[in-house]
């Protein structure tokens, strides 16, 4: 593990300048350039707004606001978009990185902490963005968003342990990289982003306990939109959860990285 801290630290430059670079190289040939990365899961947050706000929206207690489902959609938003984001690329980013691994010696665990820096700069963007939207609609920024910030290492903990995990299996046996986001839509509406807890029947509750997104999704919805801080039993628990499932994704990640070099 030091090895690899390290390394990651004599190849900072290089972390910083590929983070960099590829922000750049997405947007290069566009006219709003990063801006897209804010107005897609803004405009998804506005259809699903228009959709099922009439629905849902009266089913929201504790929010006096009549934008409340829009703003509960946007806190679920924040926390789910980064989470998938992690896992979904470095599901493959072994494979698509393969010629890389194959002609250059560098610390392997620069292409994991890659995905992670250029998604958490998304998820900034996307964070601005959402504080401006909450201000049109009359939720003003409190205290209460400084939780954000452990909160968003336990999102990044969890997505880099379950997507170093799946990355590396994924190398090996490329079922997993189709089965994989076949189950990250499944687990989207297992999470209560669209909808709210208090709907669901009971008996399927209990088993929402078995969803890591589901406190983080919470406490996100408890920071953000009633103002309040979030249960930090739940949010302890879950971030326990998540430096584990690190730990194993990187003990994989080191054990395989030889391994994967001559599979790729």
């Amino acid at each position: 593990m030091l090895g690899m801290l390290r390394g990651l630290w004599n190849y900072r430059n290089f972390v910083v300048t590929s983070i960099r670079n590829e922000f750049i190289a997405r947007f290069s040939r566009s006219k709003l350039g990063g801006l897209w990365m804010i107005v897609h899961p803004l405009a998804q947050v506005a259809i699903y707004a228009l959709i099922l706000s009439n629905v849902l929206g009266a089913k929201l207690p504790g929010i006096d606001n009549k934008y409340a489902y829009a703003l509960y959609l946007m806190a679920g938003m924040l926390a789910w978009n980064l989470f998938a984001e992690v896992v979904s690329r470095c599901l493959t980013l072994f494979i698509e990185q393969g010629n890389l691994m194959k002609k250059m010696s560098f610390p392997r665990i620069t292409l994991p902490v890659i995905v992670v820096g250029s998604a958490l700069l998304n998820n900034l963007l996307l964070f601005i963005a959402v504080i401006a939207v909450f201000a049109m609609f009359g939720q003003s920024p409190s205290v209460q968003m400084f939780w954000l910030l452990p909160l968003t290492l336990a999102v990044i903990a969890l997505a880099v342990g379950i997507g170093l995990i799946l990355g590396v299996l994924n190398v090996f046996l490329r079922d997993i990289g189709q089965v994989v986001p076949i189950i990250l839509q499944v687990w989207f509406w297992f999470t209560p982003i669209v909808y709210s807890v208090n709907i669901i029947p009971d008996y399927i509750k209990d088993s929402l306990s078995a969803n890591p997104m589901y406190p983080i999704v919470t406490a996100y919805h408890d920071v953000l939109v009633y103002d309040r801080t979030p249960d930090l039993n739940e949010a302890g628990m879950i971030t326990v959860v998540a430096l584990v499932l690190m730990v194993i994704g990187l003990f994989m990640f080191r054990r395989a990285s030889a391994e994967m070099v001559d599979s790729l």
